[in-house]
C-alpha cells in the first residue's frame, strides 16, 4: 500500500479495526464486522489507541450507527466540507470491511449505476445471461450483505434517484429480463450523502425521502474544535503525500480557521464588526486544503515552517470564486478587519501582494 496515493478507510486503519473485533464483545448485528459500540469507538477513538476519524457530537454518530442496524437507510445532509463523504467511507468499513462499492452522483448519472447494466458484447453474443450482466455496486451489496455509498445524491435525476425505492423497501432487486431477482443478505443497508447549497439539485420525491433517516452534520460548533480538525487532517495528508518536515505554525492555522469563520458568519470573532459573505461555502475541507498546500509552499520553496505568505494564494482563492463580486467583499474585510489587528501585519501583508 505504500504506492497508493489515499488508501481505502479500511487499509489505512486496517490495525485498529483488527483491534477492535478482537476485544469487541458486544452483540454484533447481524453482517456486520463490529457491533454499534465498536463503530462508535473506532469513529470517535478512544483517547488512546484508536484514533479519531470523525470530531463533533457523539450523539450525531450514534443515530447514525443505530440508523444502519435497522432496516433504514442513512441519509447524510449538511452543507459542503462537512465529513459527509468522511464520515459514509469510515462507517461503511468499520461495519462492511469495505468502503469501495460507491456509486457517484451527477447530472448524467445513469440508472445503470443504481440497478445493473450489460456486457453488450457478450450480450450480443449470448443473449440475456447473468455472465453478461455487469452489476452495480448496490447489487453487489445487496448480494454480499454490505454496505453501499451514493454519494451526492441529489445531484442525480430524479429518475435515477427512483430506482433505489425497491433496493430499500423491498430489499430486493428484480432482473426482468432474466426472470429473476436479487435478495439482499443481512448487512446489506445504504449510505447516501446529500447537500442543498450547490447548484443543479434535485430534490428527493417524497417516497424515497421516507426510506431514510437523515442526520445532518453542523459545520464545527467553535473556532476551537474546527482547529483541532484541520490541525488533525493537515498532518494526515502531510504524512501520506510524504512531504518534506516542516513545522505546522499553529498561528497561521487559526488564522485560516478565523477567517473562513467570519466570513461564513458575517461577523468578527469578537461580535463587533459585521462583515459581508462571500459567494462559496469557505467549509473546513476548503481550510485543510489551503494550508495543506502552504505546507507544500514551506516545504519545497521556503524554509520549511509555515508562514503567512504560503497560505494567502490559496486563501485568496477559496474566498475569491465570483471575481467581482468575492473581490470587492475580500478587499473590505482585508482594510477593515485583517488591517486592524497588530498580530496579523504579516498575513495582511501577503494578502495584499497576492490580491
Amino acid at each position: 500500500m505504500t504506492t497508493v496515493l489515499r488508501p481505502h478507510a479500511e487499509d489505512d486503519h486496517a490495525e485498529e479495526l483488527a483491534l477492535l473485533a478482537k476485544e469487541d464483545d458486544r452483540v454484533r448485528p447481524p453482517g456486520w464486522k463490529l457491533s454499534p459500540w465498536a463503530v462508535t469507538t473506532y469513529l470517535l477513538g478512544d483517547g488512546d489507541r484508536i484514533s479519531p476519524k470523525y470530531v463533533g457530537a457523539r450523539r450525531i454518530v450514534e443515530v447514525a450507527v443505530a440508523t444502519l442496524a435497522t432496516d433504514r437507510a442513512l441519509l447524510l445532509l449538511g452543507v459542503p466540507g462537512t465529513a459527509k463523504t468522511w464520515l459514509s467511507e469510515h462507517l461503511a468499513a468499520a461495519i462492511s470491511g469495505d468502503s469501495t462499492l460507491l456509486v457517484q452522483g451527477t447530472a448524467g448519472t445513469a440508472e445503470e449505476a443504481i440497478r445493473y447494466g450489460w456486457n453488450y458484447a457478450r450480450l450480443l453474443a449470448e443473449g440475456p445471461s447473468r455472465a453478461a450482466l455487469t452489476p452495480s455496486p448496490v447489487m453487489r451489496a445487496m448480494a454480499e450483505g454490505r454496505i453501499a455509498r451514493v454519494e451526492e445524491l441529489t445531484r442525480m435525476p430524479s429518475d435515477v434517484q427512483d430506482a433505489l425505492i425497491t433496493a430499500l423497501s423491498e430489499k430486493t432487486l428484480p432482473i426482468p429480463e432474466l426472470n429473476e431477482e436479487v435478495q439482499a443478505r443481512r448487512g446489506f443497508n445504504i449510505i447516501a450523502t446529500a447537500n442543498d447549497r450547490d447548484r443543479g439539485v434535485n430534490e428527493l420525491s417524497s417516497a424515497l425521502r421516507r426510506r431514510f433517516n437523515t442526520v445532518v452534520l453542523p459545520v464545527p460548533a467553535t473556532a476551537e474544535e474546527e482547529v483541532d480538525i484541520v490541525t488533525r487532517r493537515v498532518a494526515q495528508l502531510g504524512r501520506s503525500l510524504e512531504l518534506p518536515e516542516t513545522t505546522t505554525g499553529m498561528a497561521e492555522i487559526r488564522r485560516v480557521v478565523t477567517v473562513f469563520r467570519e466570513l461564513r458568519d458575517g461577523v468578527t470573532e469578537d461580535g463587533r464588526t459585521k462583515v459581508k459573505s462571500p459567494s462559496g461555502t469557505l467549509s473546513t475541507a476548503e481550510a485543510i486544503s489551503v494550508l495543506t498546500n502552504g505546507l507544500a509552499l514551506a516545504a519545497h520553496f521556503g524554509d520549511g515552517v509555515l508562514r503567512a505568505a504560503d497560505v494567502a494564494a490559496g486563501i485568496v482563492g477559496a474566498v475569491v470564486q465570483e471575481p467581482v463580486s468575492d473581490q470587492v467583499v475580500w478587499r473590505e474585510y482585508l482594510e477593515t478587519v485583517v488591517r486592524e489587528r497588530e498580530d496579523w501585519r504579516d498575513f495582511y501583508r501577503a494578502c495584499r501582494e497576492v490580491s
